[in-house]
């Protein structure tokens, strides 16, 4: 009878919280269904329609299959694709800046955690180098077209000096405009990319870089052979992240450009083309643009991941996980 009370008496004290996670959790997934998935779906069912208004007259919508598709991927009078030619602007743009973007934050991240150089007021160096990226990408853009624009400082310094003439302008120049863009890239988030890598180096057991200096490894062998595998997860998360926000690039070309591309529609991103429809509140074509902006993204992003993370998977992985050894 004592034993029946004191089991009892366990059960009633053991109190399972399991159930507190679950509900703590939902909130976001509501949230996640309601704004994100459900739209989401939308916008691919929108895709196979024809619905687009004209003046005050609604057309649609009308199920029209494939049509939007083929529409995007048919010739204009120039015989120019236009979704190509304004993906293909895309990755330029994000080229351009991604690459400096990462050779500099990889190289700071290097500098301020090195146990040799023991920098410094490393919190004020990254609170500098962390603040553009607190400056809204509209106002910056604003700023670069001050600063370029034919009124602008920089224009009459360089007439000052002989360097250009009056009848210059940046923004006709193809590829002064997108330096621009890359350069305000570039600011805006190599600090947040240095801060990243940062902590993924600052987590790697610093006896790693001890032991390889020991044996004899100078610091360009420490980086490829200790630092860049172990970080490599960290940078192909930066990387698939940056890439993403890439292809959605749309405030800074769109008010440096005014929206119209400027020169010849040479810095017109593929949101700039989506934005486009959206004003004619032509939800077809816009939601056939938002379904192949979202199949590049899944696709580039599952090459990146395949082609950087391949290399420093160890292959016997599986074969000792078959026979129970994982390590």
């Amino acid at each position: 009878m004592e034993k029946i009370q004191t089991g009892t008496a366990k059960k009633l004290k053991s109190v399972s919280y399991a159930k507190w996670g679950y509900i703590f959790i939902t909130p976001f997934f509501i949230a996640y269904i309601i704004f994100t998935l459900v739209p989401q779906f939308l916008t691919i069912y929108n895709s196979f329609f024809e619905t687009y208004r004209i003046g005050l007259q609604q057309v649609g919508p009308n199920f029209v299959g494939l049509d939007n598709y083929k529409a995007l991927f048919t010739p204009d009078p120039d015989g120019t694709i236009l979704i190509l030619k304004y993906a293909l602007n895309t990755m330029i743009l994000w080229v351009a800046g991604a690459v400096p973007q990462f050779v500099i934050a990889m190289l700071l991240a290097l500098f301020f955690t090195s146990y040799r150089l023991n920098i410094r007021g490393q919190g004020f160096f990254k609170t500098v180098i962390y603040m553009p990226n607190l400056i809204m990408a509209a106002a910056f853009s604003m700023l670069f077209y001050t600063l370029f624009s034919r009124v602008g400082p920089i224009q009459a310094l360089l007439e000052q000096w002989g360097v250009i003439d009056h009848s210059f302008d940046f923004f006709s120049i193809r590829v002064s405009v997108r330096g621009m863009i890359a350069l305000m890239n570039f600011l805006m988030w190599f600090g947040n990319t240095t801060i990243v890598l940062m902590a993924g180096i600052m987590g790697i057991d610093q006896a790693l870089f001890e032991s390889a200096t020991i044996d004899g490894a100078n610091s360009v062998q420490v980086f490829f052979k200790v630092t860049m595998p172990l970080l490599m997860p960290i940078f192909v998360y930066c990387l698939i992240t940056a890439m993403i926000g890439g292809i959605q690039m749309f405030d800074v070309p769109q008010v440096l450009s005014k929206g119209d591309g400027v020169p010849n529609g040479t810095t017109r991103t593929l949101v700039m083309y989506l934005n486009g429809y959206l004003k004619t509140k032509n939800l077809g074509m816009s939601g056939a643009i938002s379904v192949i902006i979202f199949i590049i993204t899944g696709v580039l992003g599952g090459i990146v991941y395949k082609m950087l993370s391949a290399q420093y998977k160890d292959p016997n992985r599986k074969h000792r996980e078959r026979k129970g050894n994982v390590i």
